[in-house]
């Protein structure tokens, strides 16, 4: 049972946290095109602002798997599994409250006559960064596990 929740787990954190890094990375530059080029239209970031919106929504199976897997392999008490469901938890934590509503304040930015930019494509970047960057330490710890006796 642990191989299938295992295997869920990571497909999960393929399908759903990969779109949401992507899309969430190339949404300040189509912001900053449609700030530059007023006509060139809102599609693009609002299509962007969606995917970041609704992947994080599949992107809950993630933890939700990857504890059912740490709890059918025994390791809850092991060090990288914690550090894991802590950074894990600051990497929603950044993108629900702090990425997510930058980019809904940008879209209403751009929509308002005459635009104007409250919250800066640059801080939502750096945010964005941030969200990565958790993401990338935990897939580490997933790897490397340090203090596993499994020999990976």
């Amino acid at each position: 049972m642990s191989k299938v929740l295992l295997i869920i787990h990571v497909l999960a954190a393929v399908i759903a946290i990969g779109p949401v890094t992507v899309a969430a990375s190339m949404f300040p530059a189509a912001v900053r095109k449609a700030f530059a080029e007023p006509g060139s239209g809102l599609s693009v970031p609002r299509l962007l602002n969606r995917i970041c919106r609704v992947y994080a929504i599949f992107g809950l199976a993630v933890p939700f798997f990857g504890l059912a897997t740490a709890g059918s392999m025994r390791v809850f008490g092991d060090v990288w599994v914690i550090v894991s469901i802590v950074l894990t938890a600051a990497a929603a934590g950044v993108l629900a409250l702090l990425v997510l509503p930058g980019q809904n304040a940008i879209l209403a930015a751009l929509a308002a006559e005459p635009p104007s930019e409250p919250v800066t494509a640059g801080r939502v970047a750096m945010y964005t960064g941030m969200f990565n960057l958790l993401w990338a330490v935990v897939t580490v710890l997933m790897i490397v596990r340090p203090g596993s006796t499994t020999g990976a």
